[in-house]
């Protein structure tokens, strides 16, 4: 088993903190029961392309655990499961997008949205209502609304501010093949 680097293991916990205070903090209400915009997703999505699916998994599940149980006194565990699966899956189907070398332009962009669309669609629309009525007895057609709601602002939210995040975050980072010799 590949153990976890220092690194990304400070990385887990400063973004678990991260995660949370921006679930708790920096949401938007809708007229949705128990449904905001939330804006920690997209820092979920920073955080999973540039320290991995295992990091990306952690950050969603206890970051998420932590604002269930601050906020509400119970955690809900099947959209704590749907962000753990986010942050799991961004991180492993966005590793070709390789920040870290300082590119992030357009085809990466296009990679990242569809990807982040694409995972956040089963995670929301799917995932999160099924585990609701399935652990919960929640009805149907309540939680899947919730879950869709979720799902298209989250996809939103991801796509406008993690994409902002990202491409900060590469112009960070020294450029592949960027150094000439002389």
């Amino acid at each position: 088993m590949k153990r976890l680097s220092i690194k990304t293991i400070v990385a887990i916990g400063i973004g678990a903190a991260v995660f949370f205070v921006l679930a708790k903090f920096v949401a938007i209400p809708t007229g949705i029961p128990n449904t905001t915009i939330q804006t920690s997703y997209a820092f979920l999505a920073l955080m999973a392309v540039v320290f991995g699916p295992i990091a990306g998994a952690l950050i969603g599940f206890i970051g998420h655990t932590l604002n269930d149980a601050l906020s509400y006194g119970s955690v809900w565990w099947s959209w704590v499961i749907v962000s753990l699966f986010i942050g799991l899956f961004i991180g492993l189907l966005a590793r070709r997008i390789d920040v870290g070398n300082g590119e992030f332009g357009k085809k990466q962009i296009i990679s990242f949205n569809v990807i982040q669309a694409v995972i956040q669609a089963i995670g929301w629309g799917v995932l999160a209502p099924i585990l609701d009525v399935i652990i919960y007895a929640e009805p149907a057609n309540k939680v899947f609304a919730q879950g869709i709601f979720a799902g298209i602002s989250n996809i939103i939210t991801v796509g406008i501010i993690g994409t902002i995040l990202l491409a900060a975050y590469a112009k960070t980072r020294t450029k592949s093949n960027s150094l000439t010799k002389e």
